[in-house]
Parts: structure tokens; C-alpha cells; sequence
């Protein structure tokens, strides 16, 4: 497994090993053990498979309270994936990670709590999975906009496929600061 540092962090971008042949691959999607040596939490209570067309964005999604770890991959097609750091006094508050996650590189992204979390689908559809720290809580949901433009994401797409409440998300200046989560160092 090789692990890729991003501009933040506490992000990384994981590169499993693949065995592959004329018959197709293996590969290990996760291993407690080997994924606990690089950090990454060794407890997942909750998988996620989410299937898109071309130009469906979704996030940027994050919860607060029970902040959930995301450890995401697609299993076909490609994304580009975006992890925005939305806690208050972080010194990497607002700024954000991406990578091109698909079915051909097979890279995971680890997106940590108290992270905004948000993909959009770059190929014709795109089946996309993730693992999370925690449970859903639909009390603890929140959205930051998927455009702000203080955030300063270079989306592949300009007129993408929202849902409604993911269009209608204020931007992170105007989200309350009490339903931030809060940086500990």
C-alpha cells in the first residue's frame, strides 16, 4: 500500500496494492491491521454505496456532532473527490484536498472528521463507496456550499446536477459557527 500525504494532513490518499493478471485483479479494499499502522481509524460502523450519473455533485456534506471518517472509493467510473477542513480554529480552516478517485486506479481517499466531504461524477456514472467512523445522525447533518468562493474548489463541472438542498447550502462565512466542529490539536 503506498500513502500519498495531500496538502492537509490529516487527508491521504491511498494507493492499495493490486494483484492483477490476464484474469482480472485482487485487492484488498481494507485491513484493520494495515490500515491502523497509517493512522487511519481501526473501528467502521457504517458503508455507503451511492450510484450517479455524469454531473451529479454531492456534498459538501459533513456532521456535527458524531463527525464521521470517511474512507472512500469507486468501484465503477471516476470522481473527482473533495475534502474541505470546516473546523473552527484549525489553521487549515476552509482550505481543501482533491483527487481523481476511479475504477481503474483504484485510489481511496481518507477524509477525517470535521471534514466536508463532496464528489462529483466525471464519467458516464460512477458507483462510489465509503466507510464511516460513524453512524448517521440526520439531527447532525449539515451542508456547506458546493461553490463558495472562498473555498476555491476547481470542480470539473459548472452547471452540476444538486439536490435541492445541496443547492440551496450557505456558504461556509455564513454557516453558524456553533454547528462548526472545533479543531483540537
Amino acid at each position: 500500500m503506498q500513502i500519498t500525504e495531500t496538502n492537509l494532513a490529516e487527508v491521504r490518499l491511498i494507493q492499495p496494492r493490486v494483484f492483477g493478471d490476464a484474469r482480472g485483479f485482487f485487492m484488498e479494499t481494507w485491513n484493520q491491521a494495515r490500515y491502523a499502522e497509517i493512522g487511519l481509524p481501526s473501528t467502521f460502523v457504517q458503508d455507503n454505496l451511492s450510484f450517479s450519473r455524469r454531473g451529479v455533485l454531492r456534498g459538501l456534506h459533513f456532521q456535527n456532532p458524531n463527525g464521521q471518517g470517511k474512507l472512500v472509493y469507486v468501484l465503477q467510473g471516476e470522481v473527482f473527490d473533495v475534502a474541505v477542513d470546516v473546523r473552527l480554529g484549525s489553521p487549515n480552516f476552509g482550505q481543501s484536498a482533491t483527487a481523481v478517485l476511479s475504477a481503474d486506479n483504484k485510489r481511496q481517499f481518507y477524509i477525517p472528521p470535521g471534514f466536508a466531504h463532496g464528489f462529483c461524477v466525471t464519467s458516464e456514472t460512477a458507483l462510489f463507496t465509503y466507510k464511516c467512523t460513524e453512524f448517521y445522525d440526520p439531527k447532525a447533518e449539515a451542508s456547506v456550499l458546493w461553490n463558495d468562493p472562498a473555498l476555491g474548489i476547481a470542480w470539473p463541472v459548472e452547471a452540476p446536477d444538486l439536490s435541492a438542498k445541496d443547492a440551496a447550502a450557505p456558504t461556509l462565512a455564513d454557516f453558524p459557527r456553533d454547528r462548526l466542529p472545533v479543531y483540537v490539536a
